[in-house]
């Protein structure tokens, strides 16, 4: 079987537009919507726990067909050329190119299992062996925190007297702060906490950026701090989020701002 030189043209030219039909999703109004949307709209599903599947990519199909002749019709009134919807297409822009740097920079720049033990190995010494378990009252004045101490020591229930705590937290619990390393509470505090002995409170008030405490400790015990894999993933967020703030901090200084 032969073909005739204008017959064989007319086959090499469909020939050659096949590929670029099977690119396309569908055609509306005679504008082409390339398959490489859906793609990425059932990638997108999938970060969601949507399996990829026929019915899926039909929906998918469905609402690409309606969001591309809704468009069409909003171009054809020349709503997408009024200053308030290019402004939002700007703003959509700048937070696709930016989540794409920071996918870039992340991927260029990964935590490594060394950075995670080194800050692992800090937090564990900042949380120290030992956990406390403590009681306060917060007052604004000194004054008024010396005057609950002389009731403490005329035999006043430390619980009692935390009901006036200026800690909307812990007042209604007796002052209880529950257990918590040293670290988690201003140095004055801390301080002044892992110097009583059980049951003791402190008899002289102690000054922090937040008023004038009575503190009482409770108890101790040793420190419960979790292991390496079970913070690793916090870890690792922590510092990537450091990294990205550096490198932010880094640009903006590069920046000419006027």
């Amino acid at each position: 079987m032969t073909f005739k030189p204008a017959r064989l043209l007319v086959v090499l030219l469909a020939m050659a537009a096949l590929p670029a039909v099977a690119q396309n999703l569908a055609v509306v109004n005679g504008k082409s919507i390339p398959s490489s949307r859906a793609d990425l709209m059932v990638k997108q599903a999938a970060t969601q726990g949507q399996a990829d599947t026929p019915e899926l990519r039909k929906m998918v199909k469905e609402e690409l067909i309606n969001r591309e002749v809704l468009v069409q019709e909003a171009d054809k009134l020349g709503l997408g050329n009024s200053a308030d919807v290019k402004s939002q297409l700007e703003i959509a822009r700048q937070s696709l190119v930016i989540r794409a740097l920071v996918g870039d920079y992340v991927k260029k720049h990964p935590v490594s299992d060394a950075d995670i033990k080194a800050e692992y190995d800090k937090f564990k010494a900042t949380a120290g062996d030992k956990e406390y378990r403590a009681r306060h009252i917060l007052v604004e004045k000194e004054d008024e925190a010396k005057a609950i101490i002389i009731k403490l020591k005329a035999g006043a229930k430390f619980e009692d007297l935390a009901k006036a705590s200026k800690d909307p937290g812990s007042a209604a619990n007796g002052g209880d702060l529950d257990w918590a390393s040293p670290a988690s509470f201003v140095k004055p505090f801390s301080d002044a906490m892992v110097a009583l002995a059980k049951g003791s409170y402190t008899e002289v008030p102690v000054k922090t950026q937040f008023g004038y405490h009575v503190i009482k400790l409770e108890d101790t015990r040793a420190a419960k701090v979790p292991t390496l894999e079970e913070v690793k993933p916090q870890i690792s967020e922590s510092l990537q989020q450091k990294k990205l703030q550096e490198y932010q901090q880094e640009l903006r200084a590069k920046a000419k701002v006027q």
